[in-house]
């Protein structure tokens, strides 16, 4: 983490899935659209994502991931990666999110609870450079259910920690 202020920088979704079930083939190329602001629902994920209402208390209804890990793999990879190439919903700055496992936290509004890892797949050492699947250990983000509907959009974001789960 830095010194930053915490912020939700980017916010992405994605209609469709480009690398989950393509083991052994191509993956798909279903753009991540870039949003100033996306609806959250509680239980259901993020309206308009391809991981919307997926299934029942699906451990990934929304993902986020650290901008401070964006210009870490930049700077050992390629300046030129759009944080999208991640494939996670919301980039955040001035966060621990390893920190969130297993914590309820609120976020603008919205109470999310901290699931797990979001473990890089063999995808990244494709999508981003050999070894990129190595350099995210630790580092591939959070996975979270969402526990109240809200909006969450770019900009500032206090981060309120409720209990350990």
């Amino acid at each position: 983490m830095n010194s930053e202020s915490p912020a939700i920088k980017h916010i992405f979704i994605s209609r469709a899935h480009n690398f989950v079930g393509h083991k052994g083939r191509e993956p798909d190329e279903f753009p991540s659209e870039n949003r100033m602001e996306v609806e959250c629902r509680s239980g259901g994920g993020i309206v308009g994502d391809r991981y919307f209402n997926h299934k029942a208390d699906y451990k990934g209804q929304i993902t986020f991931f650290a901008w401070e890990t964006v210009e870490r793999i930049r700077e050992n990879f390629s300046n030129e990666l759009s944080p999208s190439v991640f494939r996670r919903n919301v980039i955040t700055t001035g966060l621990d999110l390893n920190s969130l496992v297993g914590v309820e936290f609120q976020m603008q509004g919205v109470w999310f609870a901290g699931t797990e890892e979001a473990r890089p797949c063999f995808w990244m050492d494709r999508v981003i450079g050999e070894g990129a699947k190595e350099a995210l250990e630790g580092f591939g983000g959070l996975r979270a259910r969402i526990l109240s509907d809200g909006a969450l959009k770019v900009g500032p974001c206090e981060l309120n920690v409720l209990a350990l789960l």
